[in-house]
């Protein structure tokens, strides 16, 4: 029998996840929780596999997307158009604690792998489903992208400026947010929920819905006051979208920029002390053109040094004030460090290959990347060993096209 590839360690060990998802979201989330000790098996059909795989820049052969989102999983290759392929899945089930797919609705349905078709093989299979919108509403069958979302969600319209209007943020919010995270909320409260009653259930994830609450303090301002919150006035309401002096971005000598966050009082005399601005204390909230012009004179200070130098002074002081690192400086950034939130894999076509951290710190059950992200195919013998099939069995569906297995 092949060794088992598996998590060595962390808190959800003894956890089995099927993982139909592609792309990102799905991904990122079931990576996280493989990171965090559960079995997560990467199921794809031979013929159409994870698109990410496909995208580049590549390290080597591979896609830097796909092994960015795909370490400490198995993988196993089927044909899933057969229903020999079909029957694998069904024979691999009953071992699992949770189905994942991010397919839009009924496309499980339509190839036998839905939710009332699994749990008559398991019935208290637990089945997360993640969609863009949800499995019902006008939406359901719409695609769409993280853009798409941040547009419904009122996400865009109130990141900008008046100048700009509306800015595609940098990274990808509902893909991470509300795909990524809840996706693990998901599996994690459904486990819970079995616990207690021994009952499976199907959980609807749709990203949409889980990024609104990322608006809850906008919409409690538009709900108090009749106005929505605009970016692009100096407004109150808008105090941490740019409305205020003392929270915004303020660019440098040297070109780089700096993140004033202050609002409390005593961390904005801290830096009108810092900065020998006294006279600034009492117009830490001031709105409109007063904003403008403490605006332009705290953009004009900063600029005379370079972003650095700002950063050292700070230290010395008890305000909030801190460097918008570009991408290369994140991981030598010594909180990053401390936190070993960069980590480095060996993978077998790839080398040495690098990605974000594990987020959560356990005392008991620590929690780190294990395996390297898989190529297609990597453990489908293995695993079909550990469900009963024999070498015979597995080599004669090896040549009738049913499963892939990667060359070692």
């Amino acid at each position: 029998m092949k060794k088992k590839r598996e998590p060595a360690i962390g808190p959800l060990k003894g956890i089995r996840i099927l993982d139909f998802t592609r792309l990102y979201p799905g991904p990122l989330g079931t990576m996280m929780l493989a990171d965090m000790g559960t079995e997560v098996i990467k199921i794809e059909d031979m013929n159409t596999p994870d698109y990410m795989r496909f995208y580049p820049p590549y390290i080597a052969s591979e896609s830097a997307g796909y092994l960015s989102v795909n370490r400490s999983k198995r993988s196993i290759a089927l044909n899933l158009k057969h229903k020999k392929g079909v029957d694998i899945f069904f024979s691999l089930l009953p071992t699992a604690d949770i189905v994942v797919e991010q397919f839009r609705p009924g496309v499980m349905d339509e190839i036998s792998l839905g939710y009332e078709a699994a749990r008559r093989v398991k019935d208290d299979i637990i089945y997360v489903s993640l969609t863009g919108y949800g499995q019902n509403g006008p939406y359901a069958q719409d695609a769409g992208h993280d853009i798409n979302y941040i547009g419904y969600a009122g996400i865009l319209s109130t990141t900008g400026s008046r100048k700009t209007g509306p800015i595609i943020p940098g990274p990808q919010i509902a893909d991470v947010a509300g795909g990524a995270y809840m996706t693990i909320i998901a599996c994690l409260s459904a486990l819970w929920a079995r616990e207690k009653t021994g009952q499976g259930q199907k959980v609807d994830v749709s990203m949409l819905d889980a990024i609104l609450p990322l608006m809850t303090l906008q919409m409690a301002h538009y709900h108090a006051v009749g106005l929505a919150p605009d970016p692009r006035e100096a407004a109150l309401e808008a105090a941490l979208s740019g409305g205020l002096a003392c929270y915004g971005v303020y660019k440098c000598a040297d070109g780089k920029y700096i993140a004033l966050g202050i609002l409390e009082v005593k961390f904005w005399k801290s830096f009108c002390e810092m900065v020998g601005r006294p006279e600034w204390i009492d117009q830490q909230f001031v709105i409109g053109e007063e904003a403008e012009r403490l605006r332009g004179a705290i953009a004009a200070l900063f600029k005379t040094r370079t972003r650095d130098e700002w950063i050292a002074a700070a230290k010395e002081y008890d305000t909030c004030l801190t460097p918008v690192l570009e991408i290369g400086e994140i991981e030598t950034d010594p909180q990053v460090q401390a936190r070993n939130m960069i980590i480095e894999q060996t993978h077998p076509v790839c080398g040495k290959i690098k990605g974000i951290g594990v987020p959560l710190k356990f005392s008991q059950t620590p929690a780190k990347p294990s395996l390297p992200p898989p190529v297609l195919g990597k453990d489908t013998a293995s695993i079909m060993e550990e469900i009963g099939y024999s070498q015979k069995e597995i080599e004669t569906l090896r040549k009738e096209g049913i499963i892939l297995i990667a060359e070692d």
